[in-house]
């Protein structure tokens, strides 16, 4: 309500119908010939619809799709995968053989080990149980000792 105390009504508006207006049709004037070589210029297709208007443009060409390179039958990926696999059982065998040579080498430094101990502690056992008449060294006879409370008196 309106401080007239008047209904709103929404005012109605005209509708205007516009139509479009037809074009005569242009004849325009023939171009003139000029003498082109045939290679540089494309050619001129002429089309007639069918109110009888001719419609002149060059001719478009369709454009060729581009050849489809042909793939590989086994694709890069595949090769370089199965080189890295040949590659990486390669590099395992090397490294069994690089294990073993290391147990080897560690089992034979550890007999060298043995047989120096055996054949030092034969010299040194040869030494002390020999009886060979020349001994170096001080020599103490002990002679009537008397063992009394414990105490050694001579």
């Amino acid at each position: 309500m309106y401080p007239d105390h008047t209904p709103h009504v929404p005012a109605q508006r005209a509708v205007e119908v516009h139509q479009p207006t037809p074009l005569p049709p242009v004849v325009a004037a023939p171009a003139p010939v000029v003498a082109v070589q045939p290679g540089s210029v494309p050619a001129v297709a002429s089309i007639v619809l069918p109110d009888g208007r001719v419609v002149t443009g060059y001719a478009i060409n369709h454009t060729q799709p581009e050849p489809v390179a042909v793939k590989p039958v086994v694709s890069r990926t595949a090769v370089n995968v199965a080189l890295g696999g040949v590659g990486f059982l390669a590099v395992c065998g090397g490294l069994i053989l690089l294990t073993s040579f290391i147990a080897a080498l560690t089992a034979f430094i550890t007999q060298l080990i043995i047989l120096a101990a055996v054949i030092f502690g034969g010299w040194i056992a040869v030494q002390i149980f020999s009886a060979s008449g020349h001994q170096s060294g001080t020599t103490v006879n002990i002679r009537k000792a008397v063992i009394k409370r414990n105490h050694f008196h001579s």
